[in-house]
């Protein structure tokens, strides 16, 4: 599957160095309401939390929800396998940036038109030849690469700078080296991390290319060195002769005929020789001088050979520089790659149980993924209770326990592992119906009304809706929610209805459904409730009012909070 997601990568262009983020289509769902795909957005994002580049989390795109159980078990199968390996590396990658220019002055020359214009989206200098003119122009270059040349081709051979290329594909091929210098620092780090197969094939694949950056070309003698070995070949000179006793005869014909003595003829040759440079570049004498004329031939002559030698070393090694740009493009896909599966195997840290299909919707001591120090919940429905009131106080974890239902089921169809036991029907529509935020208007009624009218219903349907009676009259909504709970359970769905009119609703539960209470069991000092937040199944809730009534009419007493109290009480009878 690990290609598979490679592939994804290449496919959408996605880079570990982009700026921002790449919109991809999205991929199937199960989900069928706004408030479900908003859950799902939300398990996404904490799931990529851990993640270096933002374009890996697009990799999610390759994990659609609605994939039969063959390919869930398939993901599952490619998470287990993954290795947590630290992905901190990732962190210390840049953008690549070319840091290498050939040293040589590069043109590229030829007689075709046609070859003329396809060799100028090359980024480097091209003439075309028409003239002995343009010929004559090229010695002032380091390296005249050559293609399509037939009329010309016996004067550039004799230019000692030339290099000919078979075709004009094989020009200026220093451009891919250009390239992968930007890769410098980042080879760097990869090559010495823990890195997967993928990644690592490709680093072998340009060692041989990186070789050719790190080419150290020979030493070409400057004017200026030239001049530093003099004052030391002179000062050598003068030392030896020092130390000579020159003859009157010998002293004369120097004076005279301006020859040296043997003897000082071989000190000069001797000193220039231990120079390391070219006794030609000097003329013999006391003092010895620079023949600068052929300093500079010398000079031309070195850098010719010099240049043109790396120049036919990158032409050697033509087929490799051209796979460049492909070996690293994969190479930055294989690190998009790399980073999603350390992300994951971050997630995975934790002590995970992957989910199992049935033919029931159950939790076992999960634990919520959104909440810090969360505690262990459990809950049920099946063939004979396919249907939950959930009832509980504000603030108790009604709304938590519907979303983590949901996260639950992103998990398990993605493949994932979750905190805890979780097994689940292969869900084809699922339903979310979050809290109402506006008022009891006709509109908003209606609009609730049309959404449920456009179930699909189902045995492989699932509908969580909160508290819903936010949206009509208090008088009516109860009778509304019991029969929609009919309705659904009727036609086979699996049902959550969060609500605080379980109380009413209770008196006429519908066939193959259950009240389920999140309990308050008390007030602490500053009079937040207590909650056992994992719900008992079965049981209507009490009531928040009833519970802070009861604390303070404990507390404070008096009359009326002892009033308020019994009249709470005897309703609730």
């Amino acid at each position: 599957m690990r290609k598979e997601l490679v592939d994804f990568v290449l496919k959408n262009e996605l880079s570990p160095f982009s700026l921002s983020k790449t919109l991809i289509k999205k991929s199937g769902s199960i989900y069928r309401t706004k408030d479900a795909r908003s859950i799902h957005s939300k398990v996404l994002a904490k799931l990529s939390s851990g993640f270096v580049f933002g374009e890996s989390s697009n990799l999610w795109s390759c994990f659609g929800l609605d994939g039969d159980l063959d390919e869930v078990k398939k993901r599952q199968e490619f998470f287990s396998g993954l290795k947590s390996e630290s992905g901190d590396f990732l962190k210390e990658l840049n953008k690549p940036r070319a840091s290498w220019k050939p040293r040589y002055d590069v043109v590229i020359v030829t007689e075709d038109e046609g070859t003329f214009v396809s060799l100028n989206k090359l980024g480097c200098g091209v003439v075309l030849l028409t003239s002995q003119n343009d010929v004559a122009e090229l010695e002032r270059y380091d390296v005249v690469q050559v293609v399509d040349c037939g009329d010309f081709k016996g004067v550039l051979e004799r230019l000692p700078q030339s290099v000919f290329l078979e075709s004009a594909d094989d020009a200026y091929l220093e451009r891919f080296l250009e390239e992968l210098s930007g890769w410098r620092e980042n080879f760097a780090v990869l090559n010495g991390a823990k890195v997967s197969s993928g990644v690592r094939e490709c680093l072998d694949s340009l060692m041989e290319s990186f070789a050719l950056l790190e080419n150290k070309e020979g030493k070409i003698i400057s004017e200026s060195e030239v001049e530093r070995v003099l004052e030391e070949v002179n000062e050598e000179v003068g030392e030896k002769i020092k130390e000579m006793t020159i003859s009157g005869e010998g002293l004369m014909k120097m004076l005279g005929e301006g020859k040296m003595p043997s003897g000082i003829l071989e000190i000069v040759r001797s000193a220039i020789e231990r120079s390391g440079i070219s006794e030609h570049v000097f003329n013999f004498g006391v003092p010895v001088t620079i023949d600068y004329k052929e300093l500079e031939h010398q000079v031309k002559v070195q850098s010719a050979n010099e240049f043109t030698d790396v120049a036919e070393r990158i032409k050697r090694s033509a087929s490799k520089l051209k796979g460049i740009p492909g070996i690293l493009r994969r190479l930055e896909a294989e690190i998009v790659v790399e980073d999603f599966c350390n992300g994951v195997c971050e997630y995975m840290s934790e002590r995970m149980e992957f989910p199992n299909f049935g033919n029931d919707l159950f939790l076992g001591d999960c634990l919520n993924m959104f909440l810090r120090d969360a505690k262990p919940i459990s809950f049920i429905l099946d063939s004979e209770v396919k249907c939950s009131i959930l009832t509980g106080a504000n603030s108790g974890g009604k709304t938590t326990l519907l979303e983590h239902v949901l996260q639950n089921i992103s998990l398990f169809r993605m493949g994932l592992p979750v905190m805890g036991e979780f097994r689940s029907l292969m869900f084809d529509e699922v339903y979310y119906f979050a809290k109402t935020k506006g008022s009891t208007s006709k509109g908003a009624f209606e609009m609730l009304l049309t959404q449920m009218a456009g179930i699909k219903s189902g045995k492989n349907t699932l509908i969580l809706a909160d508290e819903i009676e936010a949206v009509t009259e208090p008088g009516v909504a109860g009778r509304i929610i019991g029969a929609t709970a009919e309705y659904f359970v009727g036609k086979g769905c699996f049902v959550i209805l969060a609500t605080h009119l379980g109380a009413e609703i209770a008196k006429a539960l519908p066939e193959g459904a259950r009240v389920d209470g999140i309990e308050a069991s008390g007030l602490d000092e500053d009079f937040n409730l207590i909650v056992n937040h994992n719900p008992v199944l079965g049981r209507l809730a009490s009531s928040t009012p009833e519970l802070i009534v009861e604390r303070m009419a404990g507390s404070i007493g008096g009359e009326y909070f002892e009033h308020l109290l019994e009249k709470i009480k005897k309703k609730n009878l």
